[in-house]
Formats: C-alpha cells, sequence, structure tokens
C-alpha cells in the first residue's frame, strides 16, 4: 500500500463548464468553490481570466470568501509568440485576479506548435519558460499544464520532454500531463507517466484526463500508480465532448481501494452530497447511474441479489455505501421474490414476513401491475398504500364514482382552459365538485382536493411539486401505454406515487388518488 499523499484538483469551474449543457451562474460558482473547500479539495481552478464578463466577475467575488483549505487557481496560456512576457496582455489578466496559483498550458506536441501556433519549436519553449519564470517571480505557485502531452510524446518523445523540462527551469511545481484528446490507454499512459516522474524528482507530476474513450478515471488511476501525485477532474464527469476525468469516482478509488492520502479523505462521507449538490447548482438531473454517488450504485432489483445484500452487505456491494454518503436501497419489480418484498416493507416501517399466506397473492398481484406498467421501484407510497390494502385490508378513505375533464380552447384569445368534476364517495356522503386550471391534471388535482378537504383539512397542505410521463410501449400510435409518475409534498415530506394505462387522464387520477391516500394513512 502506497501512503504517498495525492493533491485534488478541481476544475469544475472552469473546463467543467465547457460541457454540453453546463453553465454556472457567478453566485453558483461561488457556492460551489465553498463545498469543494469545505470537502478538502486542495486546488479550485475558477476560470480563464479575460474570457468572459462572468469569470472576472468570479474572480473579484472570490477573494470575500474565506476558503479553510483550497486554493484558488487561475487558468491560461502561456505568452504569445515573439511577445515580451511582462507586457503580453494575458499573462498581466492571470496576475490582475489575485490567486495564489497560475495554472498555464503550453504546447507539447510539435504539430501544434508548427500548424496551429505557427512557430519554432524552440519559441515555445521559450515561451512556456518565460512565461512559468516570470509568474513565479510575481509570487505565484504555477502549475504547468502540458497540453496533449501523450499525443506529443508518442509523436517526438524528445521534444515532449522538453517542454516539461522549460516548465522546471522555470520553477513550475506541478507538472501535468493532459491527455487533451482521451484517446490513450492505460498500458501506454502508465509507461509515460513513469518516465516523467523519474526524469523530474524535483518537481510532482500530475494527470488531466478527458473521458472520450471512457477511461478517464481508469487513466488518471494508472498515472497515480505510475508516481503521479496530483490528479484534476471534475465533479461528476462535466467537461467538453463526453467529459472529464469524474473526480467522485477517482477520489473514492485513490482512498479507499488504492489507499492513497487525501486531505479530503475525513470527508468522503459527504461525496454523494457533494455530487447531487453539483448537478443542483449547474441545474442538471443527477444520473442516476454514476458509480459511487448515484441513487442505483448500491440498488438491488434481482430477488437472488436483494436477499443476499440484505443478509450480507459484500456479499453484492463492493463498499459499504455509507462511507461515501450513499445507501442500499431495494427495488421492486416483477422479478422480486418474497423477501425482496419483505425488505423493501421494512424499509418503509411494515414488518411482513416473506414466508406469510398473504404474500404469494401479493406478488401475483406486483407481477400483474407491473406488467400493467406500474413501476413501484420509484413511487414508494403507491407502494404502500398497495400493502395496505393487501395485508392490512385497509379500505381507501374515498371512493371514486365519475369525473369528466373537459378542455376548452378559444382561438381569438388563445386562452386553454381546463375544467374537471369529480363525484367521491366518503362515508356514507356523496360530494360532487367542479373546478379548473390551465391543464387537465392540475384541474383533478384542484376538483379532487375541493371535494375532499371538507372532510380531511390536512390534505391543505398537500401540493403537487412534480408530473412525469412515460411511453412504455411504442409504435401503437395513439394506445400506447403510459406511465404517469407524480411527486407530491406536504411541505415536509415528498413522495412519489405512480399510475398506468392506455389513458393519461385515468393514469394520472391513479398517481393522484394514491398521492392522497398516502398522507391520509400517514
Amino acid at each position: 500500500m502506497n501512503n504517498e499523499n495525492v493533491f485534488i484538483y478541481d476544475t469544475t469551474l472552469r473546463d467543467g463548464t465547457q460541457g454540453e449543457g453546463i453553465s454556472f451562474s457567478v453566485s453558483a460558482k461561488l457556492k460551489l468553490a465553498e463545498r469543494l473547500d469545505q470537502f478538502g479539495a486542495d486546488y479550485i481552478e475558477g476560470g480563464w481570466p479575460g474570457s468572459n464578463p462572468r469569470d472576472m466577475a468570479f474572480f473579484e467575488a472570490v477573494k470575500s470568501l474565506e476558503l479553510k483549505h483550497a486554493k484558488v487557481a487561475a487558468f491560461g496560456s502561456t505568452r504569445r509568440a515573439g511577445a515580451q512576457v511582462e507586457k503580453d496582455p494575458q499573462i498581466q489578466l492571470l496576475l490582475d485576479a489575485e490567486t495564489p496559483v497560475v495554472t498555464i498550458f503550453g504546447k507539447t506536441w510539435l504539430l501544434h506548435v508548427t500548424d496551429v501556433i505557427k512557430t519554432t519549436p524552440e519559441e515555445n519553449l521559450a515561451m512556456i519558460e518565460d512565461s512559468v519564470r516570470y509568474l513565479v517571480a510575481q509570487g505565484r505557485e504555477v502549475i504547468y499544464d502540458a497540453e496533449h502531452f501523450f499525443d506529443g510524446a508518442d509523436d517526438n518523445f524528445e521534444y515532449a520532454m522538453a517542454t516539461l523540462q522549460a516548465a522546471c527551469n522555470g520553477g513550475a511545481k506541478f507538472l501535468t500531463l493532459c491527455d487533451t484528446n482521451g484517446g490513450m490507454l492505460v498500458p501506454r499512459l502508465g509507461e509515460l507517466t513513469r518516465k516523467v516522474v523519474e526524469a523530474f524528482p524535483q518537481c510532482g507530476v500530475g494527470i488531466h484526463c478527458h473521458n472520450d474513450g471512457g477511461m478517464g478515471v481508469a487513466l488518471s488511476l494508472a498515472a497515480v500508480d505510475a508516481g503521479a501525485n496530483l490528479v484534476q477532474g471534475t465533479i461528476n464527469g462535466y467537461g467538453e465532448r463526453t467529459g472529464n476525468a469524474n473526480l467522485t469516482s477517482i477520489i473514492p478509488n485513490l482512498s479507499l481501494k488504492m489507499g492513497r492520502k487525501l486531505n479530503c479523505a475525513p470527508n468522503l462521507h459527504n461525496l454523494r452530497k457533494l455530487s447531487t449538490g453539483c448537478d443542483d447548482l449547474a441545474n442538471v438531473p443527477m444520473n442516476p447511474k454514476e458509480p459511487w454517488v448515484g441513487k442505483s450504485a448500491f440498488a438491488h432489483k434481482g430477488g437472488v441479489h436483494a436477499n443476499a445484500a440484505q443478509k450480507v452487505a459484500i456479499s453484492y456491494e463492493h463498499i459499504r455505501p455509507e462511507l461515501v454518503g450513499n445507501r442500499q436501497r431495494i427495488l421492486l419489480s416483477d422479478m422480486s421474490g418474497g423477501s425482496s418484498v419483505s425488505m423493501k416493507a421494512k424499509e418503509i416501517g411494515f414488518d411482513l414476513p416473506e414466508k406469510s399466506p398473504e404474500m404469494r397473492s401479493f406478488l401475483q398481484l406486483l407481477k400483474e401491475q407491473e406488467f400493467k406498467g406500474y413501476e413501484y421501484e420509484n413511487a414508494d407510497a403507491s407502494f404502500e398504500v398497495l400493502i395496505r390494502r393487501h395485508f392490512h385490508q385497509k379500505a381507501d378513505d374515498f371512493h371514486l364514482v365519475s369525473y369528466r375533464v373537459i378542455t376548452e380552447v378559444v382561438r381569438e384569445t388563445g386562452e386553454i382552459v381546463s375544467e374537471a368534476a369529480v363525484k367521491l364517495t366518503v362515508g356514507g356522503d356523496v360530494t360532487h365538485t367542479v373546478a379548473e386550471s390551465s391543464g387537465p391534471v392540475g384541474a383533478l388535482d384542484h376538483a379532487m382536493r375541493k371535494a375532499l378537504l371538507p372532510f380531511f383539512p390536512v390534505l391543505e397542505s398537500v401540493r403537487l411539486l412534480d408530473y412525469k410521463v412515460r411511453i412504455l410501449e411504442r409504435g401503437m400510435g395513439t394506445d400506447e401505454t403510459v406511465q404517469v409518475r407524480v411527486l407530491s409534498s406536504d411541505g415536509s415530506d415528498s413522495w412519489w406515487t405512480t399510475g398506468a394505462g392506455a389513458n393519461i387522464i385515468e393514469a394520472s387520477w391513479e398517481a393522484l388518488r394514491d398521492s392522497f391516500l398516502y398522507k391520509l394513512a400517514r
């Protein structure tokens, strides 16, 4: 086990924002910087000064943050060809950002030197050394990013190493090897990284990988195994094209599997919270299948898996989920057995012996419901309603007599109004109400609420927060089976319910009905 310290360099706020659909406001960038600092990231790359007003505003505002651990880095390029470094406007902007760390990138691959920035190999080396030396002289800690290092090394190894030597001569603290195109494989990357580590013992060696070949995490770990002691990446793998190396996978692998010392290791139990919070600030949905931190990372659906994992977690889980702030989940489907149902029921507060006489008929009911399109693995409230009906013979608090929903479109004004009429029985009473809304589901919700509130005032707090529709059977035109999921809340708790069928309004009614029944039972 290697106990050498590895530093985590987060570039979510710069490289991560280059990913499609990823954008942070200035306030969101500041909040994420604070969270990264609290988590224990060693470096936070804030952006590229001068590239856009948002990054400029961030560097101005971040000065007022009282970060406890992380160093903020400004990112930019070496001086231009033929320019004096002290007069280069980009270099001056890096200094104006007033960050303790400056990260600059330079060209490693001769193809880029001669065909992209169109200068000589000698001038490129001077650009690298001049820029690093000047920034160090101004009191900055400098990290040098060797862009396209691995492609450049495969093309001309001696020149690629000469670019690193230039940065080292200038006083760079870390030489970061970049797999900019994301196409490397583990053996070659490990081999080249090891050569750099051996050649530059006076500098730290970093790794910066992209995920174009699906290898970003594996390559980053391979580089550390070869001696690199700084890893660049982004939270949730945000980044250009298919993304950067994902720190939410790299960090726990380094700490829990490779035994490396990380300054963020004491906060590993907050990893999932950091991941979901980052998605929230970027306003993108969380990937449920994200390794380590995703909702499905420790979810068990097959009966054999669920049963074994519940008895001995390590039989189907590579770590304890709590180590990264996650949890074990038992999912329900037509593959579930009595043990899965029993375990899931226990999760939500019910003791259902898996060998009970009622369990066999309940499993049959569950399979029939799943076949019709109902999905209970992400609708715990509907599952609870089903349990109460079947095992406890709990009668519903209200029953439907009939409902009608119509939508009127006024062409002259463009106004669209939906009206729902609902007739319910509560005990021995029949109540008949009508309500309007901008859409049919909203009208149905309002009409149900209006009918039930006189009998059940507790429903006043229930609000519909989210509504999702999924097509289950394609190719049948307007007769396709749809599944509806509804998220409701009473202000302190929230719950999902489900409905399904060929009629979207009927499926919506079922999901709304279960939502109200769940609240009343609770």
